[in-house]
């Protein structure tokens, strides 16, 4: 099979490609590995089987366009939690202490005389507060969110944490200490420090802007590493100007924020580690080597999460549209031909579904065929 990269990626992957044609030249592949490259107006061949996103965000994946394709697009969440989560810990500091000016105004005391004297004389103008006892709002409380938390209350902050979606495993690792809030406008009114880790949806674009702001605590520091959408920046610049909002560090520099006194942007570090890359490429390309050799899909964001074992002669792998009675017409299609099924899986996500059934035969390409002529069917592979 042949495996397409669109970006550099960690050389940790080439082990995992081992036998493959992998290589940023390859024509017609099975498979796309990415970091940032811009796919909406790349072309999906026939034969492109899945598309892995060697990080979290897949703004860059035409999502809708590969669903109706029967191409599976894969993400890496978590993989680089650890880095984003270093990064929020070093801007609480640099969001209560005027670190970043005050080690700018030392850089222009060269030259001159008395620099210790300069330096006592003139760090007044730097004065900042420690986090220690101030409350943190940790709003998502995913991989990364869940650390965040976890190492502020190590800090000695006080730390309220709002998800309405989150899951069993971020669950159990948030620490017991953690105040957990279904109401996101307390949590911005109590927070002294705002960090945020949601994915940028039409319900969270703009979850920032000039009525929330307005009901955030005086002098709040909000840190934004997700997504510079979720925020409106006029908005944040207004209310970082009037002092609602005392600092402002994002991740996504722009236009209306570059330049503003007390917003501090950074120039997208979150996921800049070797060790990110390392693990977000190996988790990448790991998921492709499963979906494409066994059919098995994990944290997949347009399809369900289905996988079995490998134990049987045979395997079928259908994308199908979540509709009424389609599995028992594949199961109908299948006992026709003699086939018994020895296992199966068949999960639903939204308005599509997976099914991976487990053979004691092999099916002929009749039985293949049938059941890709059904309506309903986006995709069927025999493995």
């Amino acid at each position: 099979m042949k495996i397409l990269k669109l970006n550099a990626i960690s050389p940790v992957a080439d082990k995992v490609f081992a036998g493959y044609d992998y290589s940023d030249g390859v024509q017609d592949p099975e498979g796309i590995i990415l970091r940032s490259f811009a796919m909406h107006d790349y072309p999906l061949g026939e034969n492109l089987l899945a598309v892995a996103r060697a990080g979290a965000g897949v703004n860059n994946i035409p999502i809708d366009k590969c669903t109706e394709q029967g191409i599976v697009v894969f993400n890496t969440p978590g993989a680089n939690a650890n880095a984003v989560k270093e990064l929020v810990l070093c801007e609480l500091f640099l969001g209560g202490r005027k670190i970043v000016e005050g080690a700018n105004w030392a850089q222009t005391l060269k030259g001159q005389e008395n620099i210790g004297k300069l330096v006592e004389k003139g760090k007044g103008k730097f004065v900042g507060q420690e986090v220690s006892g101030k409350t943190l709002g940790v709003i998502g409380l995913g991989a990364i969110g869940a650390m965040v938390a976890n190492d502020a209350l190590r800090l000695g902050m006080d730390v309220i944490g709002y998800d309405p979606f989150i899951s069993v495993k971020s669950a159990w690792m948030i620490d017991r200490r953690v105040h957990f809030t279904s109401d996101l406008a307390a949590l911005m009114q109590a927070s002294d420090y705002i960090t945020v880790h949601v994915p940028l949806t039409p319900d969270t674009k703009g979850m920032f802007r000039k009525e929330t702001l307005a009901g955030c605590k005086d002098g709040v520091v909000v840190i934004n590493n997700s997504r510079g959408d979720l925020v409106v920046s006029a908005d944040m610049a207004e209310a970082v100007a009037s002092g609602k909002v005392s600092r402002y560090i994002t991740d996504f520099p722009d236009e209306t924020l570059l330049g503003k006194e007390n917003i501090l942007c950074v120039p997208h570090l979150g996921a800049s580690t070797p060790e990110a890359e390392d693990n977000c490429a190996y988790m990448a390309a790991n998921q492709l080597v499963d979906y494409l050799e066994n059919g098995n899909i994990t944290n997949s964001v347009n399809f369900p999460a289905v996988s079995l074992p490998r134990s049987s002669k045979a395997r079928v792998c259908v994308l199908h549209r979540n509709v009424k009675e389609i599995l028992s017409k594949i199961l109908s299609i299948v006992a026709s031909q003699g086939i018994n099924v020895a296992h199966m899986l068949d999960q639903s996500k939204g308005e599509h579904a997976y099914l991976i059934l487990e053979l004691d035969d092999v099916p002929g390409a009749a039985c293949i065929d049938l059941i890709r002529s059904m309506p309903d069917v986006i995709r069927v592979r025999l493995i």
